[in-house]
């Protein structure tokens, strides 16, 4: 299997545990920035509030989500996976943690410094992560890992646009190269997915199921899903049936590859149903943003399903799995953490429903999705934080 990063390699280990492998401090990084950020971005719209001249607050929200929440994470289980799947040894110790200062830095900055100054911590840290992982990509020949990096890479560059165009050196609305971040984000969540949720589910149904993979379903679909989050995010309005039949394509081809995993066999695997659960997001959204291109549904509908549904679910599910393992604990999850998977499924539910109520409920519909989203982190830093910041229970590295 691609990916076995529940087993690390063995070794003597050293230095502090939270220092050990990229996930542990960058896991509790995202959870932190999902358990604090969408509350102040709520008391930000419906409050009055002071804020920086230099960024709009819906900027900020989205941006903090994409390259805060959701860049913690996948910059903790790059660097993490990486080291199962070449062997080598990853950054760790004070390397790890000076990245863990940048991406910190690149979080506050905006509040106490220059935009410039801001924009360049910013955007530091994903060109060194991929660095760091092309490298030990090339030294051990592992090709087919290649397109996650270049991902990286090309989160980067939006994120450059990004805030190009905030400083108007652009002559470009920032939006869309946000939308283009969430649309890589997909697409990695598309390919990482494809890889393991088959695998895990093969696994957990101990010998009782076959999934025979379908290579040319695989690259259709991956194919179809860039194609269409492309249109959305470049196409001229008079391409929006062709946006909408692409984006329904590819739709189709995930809720096709979904069928074929056999979800129905994983509800008793809480740690593997979430991982379906929120996958079936990525259908829905891609959907909701065929519909929103027809008129149909608003936008906003379509990017929190992604956003919320597919992206928070997909974290929390890899969060808590992949962390279990590296603190040296099994795979069989318990109520609270089950309550924290209910909860982010909850807050996508109710933020995609609240773009199609009526106007007197927007507020409490707001309000009840971030409740939802933020207690559900707030939980993964109650159990977690302990087991990450400690030495794994076997005594074992990682």
């Amino acid at each position: 299997m691609l990916l076995q990063i529940e087993e690390p390699i063995p070794d003597t280990p050293p230095g502090l545990p939270l220092l050990r492998t990229g996930l542990r401090p960058f896991y509790l990084l995202s959870a932190l920035a999902a358990a604090i950020t969408v509350p102040v971005w709520i008391a930000v719209l419906l409050v009055p509030l002071p804020w920086p001249a230099a960024m709009a607050p819906v900027y900020w929200h989205a941006h903090e989500m994409i390259y805060g929440f959701a860049g913690a994470t996948v910059i903790g289980f790059l660097l993490s996976a990486s080291r199962a799947w070449t062997g080598l040894g990853t950054t760790r110790a004070g390397a790890l943690g000076a990245l863990a200062l940048l991406w910190l830095a690149g979080r506050l900055a905006l509040f106490v410094a220059p935009y410039p100054v801001y924009a360049a911590l910013d955007l530091a840290l994903l060109p060194i992560v991929a660095a760091v992982l092309i490298r030990l990509l090339l030294s051990t020949g592992m090709r087919r890992n290649l397109p996650l990096a270049i991902i990286v890479l090309a989160l980067a560059l939006a994120n450059l646009v990004f805030h190009l165009a905030v400083l108007q050196w652009l002559a470009l609305q920032p939006r869309p190269a946000l939308h283009a971040a969430l649309g890589l984000l997909v697409l990695m969540q598309a390919v990482m997915a494809g890889r393991v949720i088959p695998g895990f589910t093969i696994s957990a149904a101990r010998g009782r199921l076959r999934i025979t993979p379908l290579p040319w379903l695989d690259k259709a679909c991956l194919g179809a899903t860039a194609l269409g989050l492309a249109s959305w995010v470049a196409a001229p309005p008079a391409w929006s049936a062709w946006t909408a039949a692409v984006l329904l394509l590819a739709a189709l081809g995930h809720a096709l590859r979904q069928w074929r995993w056999r979800s129905r066999v994983v509800w008793q695997r809480p740690v593997l149903w979430i991982l379906h659960a929120a996958y079936l997001w990525i259908t829905l959204g891609l959907a909701l943003l065929a519909l929103a291109h027809l008129g149909w549904v608003a936008l906003s509908a379509g990017i929190h399903a992604l956003g919320v549904g597919a992206t928070g679910g997909l974290i929390i599910g890899m969060m808590t799995r992949t962390a279990r393992g590296h603190t040296g604990r099994g795979l069989h999850t318990g109520g609270w953490e089950i309550a924290a998977y209910g909860l982010v499924l909850l807050a996508a539910a109710v933020r995609v429903a609240q773009t199609l109520a009526p106007s007197q409920a927007t507020t409490p519909l707001l309000v009840s999705a971030a409740a939802a989203w933020s207690a559900a982190f707030a939980i993964y830093l109650w159990i977690y934080t302990p087991w990450l910041v400690r030495t794994r229970t076997d005594g074992r590295d990682g």
